[in-house]
C-alpha cells in the first residue's frame, strides 16, 4: 500500500478509522461527511423507481422479491406497488397500477428492501440513484431512484 495526499474520482482506496475494525465494514457500506449523511432506505422504508424490464421468464407482479444491486449494495427487495406502466419512447402514462409488467415495458414502481439500504435520488446523487434488479442470474431491470420513504429518521450507515 502506498500513501496518497488525495484521491480523484475513479480511484480505489483504502482508510483506516480509528475505533472501526476491518470486519465492520461490509459490501454496499457508504461512508458520508457528518453534516451530509448518506441516506439510509429501512425494511419499514422504500423507494419509488423508473425502471425497464429487461428481462423476466415470464412477469414482474406485485409482490415480487428480487435481488437489488445500487453500486456495491445488494439486498433483495419486494416491488410493493407498480404504479404505473409507461411509454418507453415518451414517459407517457399507458396504464395505471398495471398487475403485472413484461419485457421491453417501462414502469414507475414502489419497492422495500428487505434490509438496511443505502440509496439516493437519482436527480441528486446518480451514482447512488442508479440500481438493477437481478433474479436467476440474470438481470431483469434496470432503474433510476424518483423519490424515497426512508421509514425511520434518517441515520447514517452503521
Amino acid at each position: 500500500h502506498e500513501e496518497q495526499e488525495q484521491a480523484e474520482p475513479g480511484d480505489n482506496i483504502g482508510f483506516s478509522i480509528r475505533g472501526i475494525e476491518m470486519k465492520d465494514v461490509g459490501r454496499g457500506d457508504v461512508m458520508g461527511h457528518p453534516n451530509n449523511p448518506p441516506i439510509v432506505v429501512t425494511p419499514k422504508g422504500n423507494w419509488t423507481g423508473q425502471i425497464i424490464v429487461i428481462w423476466h421468464p415470464t412477469a414482474i407482479a406485485q409482490g415480487y422479491t428480487p435481488v437489488v444491486h445500487a453500486h456495491t449494495a445488494q439486498v433483495a427487495a419486494k416491488f410493493i406497488e407498480l404504479n404505473k406502466k409507461l411509454d418507453q419512447k415518451t414517459g407517457a402514462v399507458i396504464e395505471d397500477n398495471p398487475k403485472f409488467l413484461k419485457k421491453n415495458e417501462a414502469a414507475i414502481v414502489k419497492l422495500q428492501p428487505i434490509k438496511k439500504l443505502c440509496i439516493e435520488k437519482y436527480e441528486d446523487f446518480p451514482e447512488l440513484g442508479r440500481f438493477a434488479v437481478r433474479d436467476m442470474s440474470r438481470t431483469s431491470c434496470v432503474g433510476i431512484v424518483k423519490d424515497l420513504d426512508i421509514g425511520e429518521s434518517e441515520e447514517s450507515v452503521e
